[in-house]
């Protein structure tokens, strides 16, 4: 074995397990290729691990390599039987791995000067564990858990909402609060809300959707029901939350880039005794009238010195969706700069123009005046 190259076994030797790491006609397999730019062979149970043609010594990182063979060793572990059923991985499960090894990788690769703070934050749920993946969602998670009011700021697709509603359902499950309280802006929660078809919810439903899939997701439909019905999981629009306090309950505000200030502050100020809430939002995505500033926005500027709040802040590298949307992300982000920068040289050419007239006229006024 060099550097570049490493051959394994795995074992326990199972067909069945073997083809859930493998996937259908190696597809799992050829993701983690294309992903850590090497190539996987293998016959039966051994497997071959190597870089790619053309990637010389100096340039591949073997720590990458390295990275990809603890990979499959561990996604083969997690297909060991449960109850006599080996578990079937599927794409998103190659894909969350595969980022989340290569989070770990980064981390790691990083000055090792620095005292990274690592937690083991898991959440636990009737239908099973929520692990988050990556460094910035590990200390999302336990700023939820240590502080009264988080905000968890960043693109989509990066399990800020997901991650709320899982703490909350774990919040609701130990009963250390008594109810969950769902709400998220609409740009039509004023009077055209009242036109909408039937009841409250059902008229504010649309705009909570994704936060009724976490939902469902942990607790199951039946169940989420009968805690909507019995009023321990609620839905408000954020405008019926004014002259409320909130006290024994889990508050996530979604989509709070799209509230105003001062819907921002009546929002923070409904928190009453043994509460938490947790702000989510993506200030690349708001929805507002350009000559109204977002609550969120204003809030990181207000608040972001305050000692007993937390602020976590995703990019575009620990998205969970699907890989294109990571690139989706990040070429919105290069444009934005690029856009940015034109309009500042705009802005900047036209107060140069506006100067040079303004000095021309005074020269003219002069002129005329002699």
């Amino acid at each position: 074995m060099n550097n570049l190259t490493e051959t394994f076994t795995l074992e326990p030797q199972d067909n069945a397990r073997l083809q859930s790491l493998c996937g259908t006609f190696d597809e799992h397999l050829q993701l983690i290729e294309s992903s850590f730019n090497l190539v996987v062979s293998r016959r039966n149970f051994t497997f071959t691990v190597q870089s790619a043609d053309g990637e010389e010594k100096n340039t591949y990182h073997p720590t990458l390599l390295k990275s990809a063979v603890k990979l499959i060793k561990n996604l083969y572990a997690d297909t060991a039987k449960i109850r006599g059923k080996v578990k079937e991985l599927d794409l998103e499960d190659i894909h969350l791995a595969i980022q989340e090894s290569r989070m770990l990788l980064q981390d790691n690769t990083q000055t090792k000067r620095e005292d990274s703070k690592v937690y083991s934050t898991t959440i636990k749920t009737k239908r099973g564990l929520i692990k988050p993946r990556g460094k910035n969602q590990i200390e999302y998670l336990h700023n939820i858990l240590t502080h009264d009011i988080s905000f968890g700021i960043g693109p989509a697709g990066t399990g800020k909402t997901f991650l709320a509603v899982a703490a909350a359902v774990e919040a609701l499950e130990r009963q250390e609060v008594r109810r969950i309280l769902l709400t998220r802006p609409a740009v039509e929660a004023g009077e055209k809300l009242g036109f909408l078809p039937g009841d409250l919810g059902q008229k504010i439903e649309p705009y909570l959707r994704p936060l009724y899939d976490a939902l469902f997701e942990m607790l199951g439909f039946e169940r989420v029901q009968k805690l909507i019905e019995r009023n321990v999981i609620e839905i408000a629009p954020l405008a019926y939350m004014r002259g409320r306090t909130l006290n024994d309950s889990f508050i996530i505000l979604d989509e709070s880039q799209n509230t105003t200030v001062e819907q921002m502050k009546m929002f923070l100020t409904r928190i009453g005794f043994n509460s938490k809430a947790v702000v989510t939002g993506d200030v690349t995505q708001i929805d507002l009238p350009r000559s109204q500033k977002s609550g969120l926005r204003h809030a990181i500027e207000v608040l972001e010195n305050v000692p007993e709040l937390s602020f976590n802040y995703f990019d575009s590298k620990d998205i969970v969706r699907h890989p294109v949307v990571a690139k989706v992300v990040q070429a919105y982000e290069v444009w934005e700069i690029k856009d940015e920068f034109r309009r500042q040289q705009l802005a900047e050419q036209k107060q140069q123009e506006r100067l040079e007239k303004e000095q021309f006229t005074e020269e003219r006024v002069k002129a005329l005046q002699e």
